[in-house]
């Protein structure tokens, strides 16, 4: 495993290297992970949050191998991901590739990309392609980014190491999550490297418990559905008694997510902000 250091450039494979953001959290463990990729000349996913010092090591990054950052992508726009794009294309004049932002008051406001990728799309980072899968559930507008020939997967968040992501609805979707996770099984990837936390070097048995993992939380959600209405945050004691009081708050996002799953398979049913079976 690579260290985890902030602002020091890490190489993780060839062509590419991790730069640790300086925005630990309950939220974002170590802090966020920016990639710089390419051999003659470099591409940065996911720039971080806004912050200067960050952003100067990513430019110094690139100045000690010799390289210009031509091209910034981001895996989705949540706040710790894309924020500092604007001051690095401004330090560089890279060019922004992404997604566009959804409108769920959670979002980057400030990510305006030059062009908008699509899943399939093949980009040529400084002679290394990169292969754009799409990957909707943890976010609407998630993308992961695939290093063909190093068999190298950039997950943001839809996968992170040591630890599940949450899913927030309106933009964030269980059913659309879970199918991004299994549509992972169609790909050679021998590594990710994660948005938060260390690289994955069991991808697929990553996603296969992940699977199980959130097909067991269902399991418990429609269990505890016993017959009488409740609000998410009556259920949340019953379905999430194995974590912490203080992350409730959050795993309502998630419980919430699984029942609009089940609504929409006609599996409960929500009326005047209770749910029931």
């Amino acid at each position: 495993m690579a260290a985890l250091i902030p602002g020091q450039p890490t190489p993780i494979a060839p062509h590419a290297w991790r730069v640790l953001g300086r925005n630990p959290g309950m939220m974002t463990g170590p802090g966020t992970n920016s990639y710089l990729l390419g051999d003659r000349a470099l591409t940065v996913i996911d720039p971080g949050p806004v912050d200067p010092e960050h952003t100067r090591a990513l430019v110094d990054a690139a100045a000690a191998q010799g390289k210009t950052i031509e091209q910034i992508l981001v895996t989705h726009t949540h706040r710790d991901h894309s924020p500092g794009a604007v001051a690095l294309a401004e330090a560089t004049g890279a060019t922004l590739l992404g997604p566009d932002v959804p409108d769920d008051g959670l979002q980057d406001e400030s990510w305006a990309p030059a062009r908008r990728l699509r899943h399939g799309d093949v980009l040529d980072c400084g002679g290394v392609p990169l292969e754009v899968i799409a990957t909707p559930g943890h976010v609407g507008n998630h993308l992961c980014y695939l290093m063909t020939e190093q068999a190298l997967l950039f997950t943001g968040d839809h996968l992170i190491q040591g630890s599940t992501v949450v899913i927030a609805p309106p933009s964030g979707s269980m059913a659309a999550y879970m199918n991004s996770l299994a549509l992972l099984r169609d790909y050679r990837i021998d590594t990710m490297a994660p948005g938060h936390g260390d690289l994955i070097v069991e991808p697929m048995e990553t996603v296969e418990k992940t699977l199980a993992h959130r097909r067991e939380r269902e399991k418990k959600v429609f269990n505890a559905l016993d017959g009488q209405a409740v609000t998410v945050q009556e259920l949340v004691t019953r379905v999430y008694a194995d974590v912490p009081d203080f992350l409730h708050g959050v795993a309502c996002l998630s419980l919430e997510a699984h029942l609009i799953k089940l609504r929409d398979e006609g599996r409960v049913t929500h009326e005047q902000g209770k749910w029931s079976v």
